[in-house]
């Protein structure tokens, strides 16, 4: 089969902003610090050197050190921890919802291609360190979007009550949960595998927080990836100076508004509140809203003073949370952060985030569209072959490839743009003789014109439905394996679980992502099984 190279750009699952950042438009410039190049990191570099205080390593390191403690780690993610004490250390984020048990298949993704994009930096940039760290989004609130993964044709849900940060929630009733997904399985070794790490990540733990860092330090310790939980009391504190500007000045709303007003012809990914913080407990995660000259928790009789509130945050700033737009402001302030890895829909919210960065002086990352992947089994490579399907029709819209294919299969022209250009040309004719004799003939030449060129494109429309049928039983294979490849139409990545390829391929899969992702190549990663 031909390998095509499918670049972001032309794959037709991004957005425009997206495609412009890609092919860094000149309109974009000002929305982003440095483009992601190899080149570009050591100037990245220089300068979080410079804007990142020496004290907050030692407060990172201690409350990774508390954070990891009851979990057996590898020596590389040990080592890790350790390292980001050092002045020469730097990290590489990503950061995910705690999805029952990875959710989608991208979630490998974007921890190996933060895995690799370090890699590569090590090599080019000797004299450093550099830390993958994995930021779980211990703090959301959107369990109907993390509750479930699919597995084949399955959707396997946990079903439970939920008000505070997901990542506090018991994990209760995850029993049940594990009894359908065991029951989906085989009995190979790799089907006991899954099963074993879905109990000791979820049944052995107490809250998803502590079952998610379990589970992705099983399947990525080894590599050194560093898992952070942001909802850390000692790592607030760092972040107190900030959350006071936002209550008191509300900078985030004056400053991304701006960068919104300017993105004109671009779809705007989030838009700011008035204050971006929530207000949270175990059982509580409520917007802090500025009303009537008071601090009121919505949805609660909670309602502070200015001065009351920001006596409750000094005494317990664990109580508060940034949301979308300053969590990324909260991340790059207790890290020693060059570039944050993210889907096109992240990249794009972190787009309008600069100018906030900057009226609070803290360097902005490197934005970096992580890698994408689309997994196929040597049998559907042999059946694309015998369909004559290269990948680049693979990746269009259904219909447009079931047109395109049907028209290549017919033996006759089923386009009918070269007559219909005719007519229009023709027409142009008689149109000017009717303007030069009797004006009022336009009309009917141009009603008899829509007519034929009518009249034409339903003929063409019967001929390609009667060669479809001519040709259905090529047509539906090719339909099979598209659906195959694009489950529900869409990204194979967004939807399928690893443990559909990982029950039948084992820890090869881990090994050929690892081993086959270049996070700074801009391309589709077509991976063999």
């Amino acid at each position: 089969m031909p390998t095509d190279c499918i670049s972001y750009q032309n794959s037709g699952y991004f957005s425009k902003l997206i495609v412009d950042y890609l092919d860094e438009k000149p309109a974009l410039k000002t929305l982003y610090n440095r483009f992601p190049t190899i080149t570009n990191f050591k100037n990245q570099i220089h300068e979080k050197e410079k804007n990142y205080p020496i004290a907050n390593r030692t407060i990172l390191v201690d409350a990774l050190e508390k954070q990891y403690q009851g979990f057996e780690i590898s020596n590389a993610t040990k080592e890790n921890i350790k390292l980001l004490a050092d002045t020469k250390t730097f990290t590489v984020t990503t950061g995910h919802q705690l999805n029952l048990f990875t959710g989608p298949l991208y979630f490998l993704y974007k921890i190996v291609s933060t895995l690799n994009l370090c890699q590569e930096l090590e090599k080019t940039y000797p004299e450093y360190n550099f830390v993958p760290v994995y930021w779980m989004a211990t703090e959301d609130h959107d369990f109907e979007e993390i509750n479930y993964f699919n597995y084949k044709n399955v959707k396997i849900n946990w079903h439970t009550n939920s008000a505070g940060p997901v990542g506090r929630l018991a994990t209760n009733g995850l029993e049940t949960v594990l009894d359908t997904f065991s029951s989906e399985l085989g009995i190979s070794d790799n089907a006991t595998y899954l099963k074993n790490l879905f109990e000791k990540s979820y049944l052995q733990h107490d809250n998803l927080a502590a079952a998610t860092r379990y589970l992705a330090n099983e399947l990525f310790g080894k590599k050194g990836l560093v898992i952070l939980d942001g909802d850390d009391v000692c790592l607030k504190k760092l972040f107190v100076p900030y959350v006071k500007e936002e209550i008191v000045n509300k900078t985030s709303f004056e400053t991304v508004n701006k960068t919104n007003a300017n993105l004109n012809g671009y779809g705007i990914q989030v838009n700011p509140r008035e204050i971006n913080l929530f207000y949270i407990e175990d059982e509580l995660r409520e917007r802090i809203i500025f009303e009537d000259n008071s601090y009121k928790i919505n949805n609660t009789n909670l309602a502070f003073t200015k001065e009351e509130l920001l006596t409750v945050l000094d005494q317990n700033p664990e109580k508060f949370s940034p949301n979308v737009i300053l969590r990324p402001l909260y991340e790059e302030v207790i890290l020693p952060n060059l570039c944050y890895i993210g889907g096109g829909g992240e990249i794009a919210y972190w787009l309008q985030l600069k100018s906030n960065f900057e009226a609070n002086n803290i360097t902005f990352p490197i934005l970096l569209v992580r890698n994408s992947v689309l997994l196929a089994t040597e049998k559907q490579i042999q059946k694309a072959d015998k369909l004559a399907l290269t990948w680049l029709d693979l990746f269009k819209n259904q219909q447009t490839l079931f047109n395109k294919k049907t028209q290549e299969l017919s033996q006759f022209t089923l386009d009918f743009s070269e007559q219909k250009e005719t007519i229009r040309k023709q027409f142009e004719k008689l149109n000017t003789i009717a303007t030069q004799t009797d004006k009022s003939f336009s009309g009917a030449v141009k009603a008899q014109e829509i007519k034929q060129i009518k009249g034409l494109e339903n003929l063409e429309k019967r001929l390609l439905k009667a060669e479809r049928k001519k040709y259905a039983n090529q047509l539906d294979r090719i339909i099979v394996l598209q659906n195959e490849l694009f489950p529900n139409q869409g990204l194979q990545e967004r939807h399928t679980n690893f443990a559909e390829f990982y029950e039948e391929y084992g820890p090869i899969l881990l090994q050929k992502i690892e081993s086959q992702l270049k996070p700074l190549e801009q391309n589709f990663t077509i991976i063999t099984l």
